[in-house]
């Protein structure tokens, strides 16, 4: 009997792991973390090889796609003409077979251009129901899997402008029926920052909750997405940013926890963009340069020093690319596009910072069958082996256009937005 249920078990793990590997749902994939599941995606591709298909965009836009089924859902201002304002921004669906375009919807108008920002940059998420977007004008809008739509709500109307100095991009996270959004500002506005949690079926709010902060200047902006972690049976939700790490309880919004350390030198323009990465009961937290903090799962109140396993102010840490880890290593790719791999236990360097393809890295890194996929912002990908030796596989070049946005992996093909692109790749 036991050798039955155990194998009644492995079965069960096999298809599950299976069944995430059709989806990337949201800009961190099934897990929230960077990690796949799926097998046989391609490490060598260009132009002439292994594109199953590539369509044209309207616009350029660091938002992610991301992947459900046969769609794929991504945003875009409708131009590409940098001007402020009077440009409609977009949420497309195209069909994963080819790309051709499914449906089409305005979530707002009025654009805004900060170097690698415009108001599409937050992705949108997806649970095979319902696409939930958010803009950086801070309309979220909520539509069924045909474009019609559910129903929307003004952040910025209901609860003050934003006062970011690069304007609003943080992608919502969907997890347990519920989208959660943050908004940390602080640098142009004294209203304190914020965490929501609306009911992804009806767009009720369940509950708002401001996050306190004592940073200063730039450093109450953060530009991070909110993640999920499970502790002791309890849902919570991790935000990074505005000098502290903090876990929320996910049903009411109250702060179960708290770790300092990001801003050790309290300066004035430390925001964060790389958003933490939980896995194993471990959370891991960038900051602007250094430290990298690992945090054990649990605890209440200042966990500062009880719940620290490691930090790491070595060079390479990276400033907007965020960090992917297996659980054993910690990967990290920096705006410079050099890569660097710790032990996810104890912070040790196994190899790095190595010289990548030469290229600035806005993107975040993503691991699949045991391959890391960091994209930089002339469109190149390098392959590395995940392991404690630093291994290069393959180089792969597309368009050379503009890239900030990072890639998505679903059932063995990768998708890869380029300034004027979205690739499918696949052998």
């Amino acid at each position: 009997m036991q050798k039955i249920a155990l194998a009644l078990s492995l079965l069960l793990v096999a298809v599950v792991a299976d069944a995430r590997s059709q989806y990337w749902p949201q800009w961190r994939g099934p897990d929230h973390n960077g990690l796949s599941s799926a097998k046989g995606v391609p490490t060598s591709w260009s132009l002439e090889q292994n594109v199953v298909w590539r369509k044209k965009l309207p616009s350029w836009s660091g938002g992610t796609p991301v992947v459900w089924g046969d769609r794929v859902f991504l945003t875009s201002p409708n131009s590409g003409e940098e001007i402020q304002g009077g440009e409609k921004l977009l949420l497309g669906c195209l069909s994963t077979a080819d790309g051709s375009v499914l449906w089409q919807r305005t979530i707002d108008e009025g654009n805004a251009y900060r170097r690698k920002h415009n108001n599409t940059t937050p992705s949108p998420v997806t649970d095979g129901e319902r696409v939930l977007v958010i803009s950086g004008t801070g309309m979220i809008r909520a539509f069924d899997m045909e474009g019609g739509e559910l129903w929307h709500y003004d952040l910025q109307q209901e609860h003050g402008a934003f006062g970011l100095m690069w304007g609003y991009a943080s992608s919502p996270l969907l997890y347990d029926g519920a989208l959660y959004v943050e908004v940390l500002h602080g640098m142009n506005t004294d209203d304190p920052s914020y965490v929501m949690a609306f009911d992804a079926a009806s767009g009720e709010v369940r509950w708002h909750h401001e996050r306190a902060t004592d940073a200063v200047g730039e450093s109450p902006d953060a530009y991070t997405t909110p993640v999920p972690l499970v502790y002791d049976g309890q849902p919570q939700i991790v935000i990074s940013g505005g000098d502290y790490v903090t876990g929320h309880d996910a049903r009411t919004g109250a702060e179960i926890w708290r770790s300092g350390g990001l801003n050790p030198g309290k300066e004035w323009n430390y925001r964060v963009v790389g958003t933490p990465v939980v896995v194993d009961g471990m959370v891991y937290a960038t900051s602007r340069r250094n430290p990298v903090l690992a945090l054990k799962a649990g605890g209440e109140g200042d966990i500062s020093e009880s719940h620290t396993v490691w930090t790491f102010a070595g060079a390479g840490t990276p400033d907007v690319p965020s960090a992917v880890s297996d659980g054993r290593h910690f990967f990290m790719i920096d705006d410079r596009g050099r890569a660097t791999c710790l032990d996810a236990g104890t912070g040790e360097v196994l190899w790095g910072p190595e010289r990548l393809a030469q290229g600035s890295v806005s993107a975040s890194p993503v691991i699949a069958g045991g391959k890391l996929y960091a994209l930089n912002e002339n469109g190149v990908t390098t392959v590395l082996r995940a392991g404690p030796e630093f291994e290069v596989l393959a180089t792969n070049e597309l368009d050379g256009g503009y890239t900030l946005s990072s890639p998505a992996i679903a059932e063995g093909r990768i998708y890869i937005r380029t300034e004027t692109h979205l690739y499918c790749i696949g052998e």
